[in-house]
């Protein structure tokens, strides 16, 4: 049942009462307020976050398993970065990042630490902050 507030002042003649009315129920206007709201997430929080989730699922798929999953989704982002909306493509960002850290907690991969070894200190590649290997090399 939505949460409704009815104004406890007189409403003129000819007038519609006057009630505001929430169309979500308070726990999902509890979770959008949160989104709206909410700081950053460390990717140590996100693979907390998924591990709570799914980890009884993603153990019994294992690495090779949640490998395809995470696959599946890196194609769906390659259509939306091709021809959908900023939406489908931020949707799709999320749903590699979410695949990426599943795939991470199944092998015991802590990511936060892994990336700040990789390029914490700069470009793997040139060791510089801002890269300056050349367009034609993988850093």
């Amino acid at each position: 049942m939505p949460l409704v507030y009815r104004t406890p002042c007189p409403v003129p003649s000819g007038s519609r009462s006057v009630i505001v009315g929430l169309d979500r129920d308070l726990s999902t206007f509890s979770t959008v307020f949160s989104q709206i709201h909410a700081p950053p997430m460390t990717l140590t929080e996100l693979q907390s976050l998924i591990a709570r989730m799914y980890s009884s699922k993603d153990a019994a798929r294992g690495v090779e398993g949640t490998f395809m999953w995470l696959m599946e989704e890196v194609g769906e982002l390659a259509s939306a970065l091709r021809e959908g909306t900023h939406e489908e493509l931020a949707a799709e960002f999320a749903d590699v990042l979410a695949w990426l850290a599943t795939i991470a907690n199944v092998a015991g991969v802590d990511l936060d630490a892994a990336v700040r070894q990789k390029y914490g200190q700069g470009c793997p590649g040139c060791g510089q902050m801002v890269c300056g290997c050349d367009l034609s090399e993988k850093p």
